[in-house]
């Protein structure tokens, strides 16, 4: 190959792009436009471009809700193949999401993909699988190399196109007609995915569609502790308090018998098609019980369900 010419670009660089797949640089008298043989390929180089230019006082709507120190943990963590080998080893969760998928194979087929947070691409081979016709898959963190060496391994770099980014600040080739994700945290909102899913919309094109969700709330009773009063001939039982006063001063992640319920559950629901980023920032959730029967409460109950209205 022959270099025709070189430069350095940074935030004080003049350049722009220009239509759909060209990208034009000025330095002085001299203007240089690039133009690139797909869309693909110059969302791609596009994407490198920003984050080179991208200065501390220019934040994307990503940096500023959260704090650099948060943004790099988060994203370490999930950079690790361990962290994503436990969630592809969660048959439930894995074998769901495929069901999900191929059982509505009609709204996937021949369509265009956006996946908000790829990890391993795992969906973005099911969405393949399901008849799609090209996949976008954003992941911020590491993973992104091995996502695309995934990509590469099963010969679909004509259907699966990995980006490397943050969703708030990539760019794409094309509008899409799905968006996949699993932005799903504790208690739903925890981790403020679901913040990067829903600005992801903006890339939808009109007449998508529906997701909802579901939030149940429960009033609990007092939880089981386990414990045991002869523990290798040593009674426990005194410290029965502390530890149950322990247990409560954090959130429980964790099941429980639905015996300890002390009142049916209420229901709030979010509607991902309608909702907006915005909506997330500050969360109100109304609700009132009615106790079927009396005993010590000890917290909130939260869990949720999430579907996907397909064909």
């Amino acid at each position: 190959s022959v270099c025709v010419f070189k430069c350095t670009i940074n935030s004080d660089t003049e350049c722009s792009r220009v239509g759909k797949q060209s990208f034009i640089v000025t330095l002085g008298c001299n203007s240089v436009l690039v133009q690139f043989a797909t869309p693909a390929d110059f969302c791609s180089f596009y994407n490198i471009i920003k984050g080179c230019r991208r200065s501390s006082s220019d934040k994307s709507v990503f940096s500023e809700r959260t704090e650099e120190s948060s943004a790099v943990q988060y994203f370490q963590f999930y950079g690790y193949l361990s962290q994503q080998q436990n969630m592809m080893q969660d048959y439930v969760r894995t074998g769901t999401y495929q069901r999900a998928i191929l059982q509505n194979h009609m709204d996937f087929k021949d369509k265009v993909v956006l996946d908000v947070g790829c990890g391993s691409g795992i969906l973005s081979f099911f969405a393949v699988q399901a008849g799609a016709r090209k996949v976008y898959a954003v992941e911020a963190s590491t993973m992104a190399q091995h996502a695309e060496l995934l990509v590469k391994s099963n010969n679909l770099t004509d259907r699966i196109v990995v980006i490397p980014g943050k969703v708030e600040e990539v760019a794409l080739p094309e509008q899409v007609d799905i968006i996949i994700s699993e932005p799903m945290g504790y208690m739903l909102f925890n981790e403020r995915m679901l913040e990067s899913y829903l600005h992801a919309k903006k890339f939808l094109k009109p007449n998508v569609k529906k997701s909802h969700l579901q939030v149940i709330l429960l009033r609990v009773l007092s939880f089981p502790f386990r414990y045991q009063p002869s523990f290798h001939g040593v009674d426990l039982s005194a410290l029965r308090g502390a530890a149950v006063d322990e247990y409560f001063k954090q959130p429980v992640v964790d099941t429980f018998d639905i015996r300890i319920l002390m009142a049916k559950s209420v229901k709030y629901t979010v509607n991902f098609l309608d909702a907006k980023e915005t909506d997330l920032h500050r969360i109100e959730i109304p609700f009132s019980f009615h106790m079927l029967h009396s005993g010590l409460v000890h917290g909130l109950a939260f869990w949720f369900d999430v579907a996907f209205i397909g064909s």
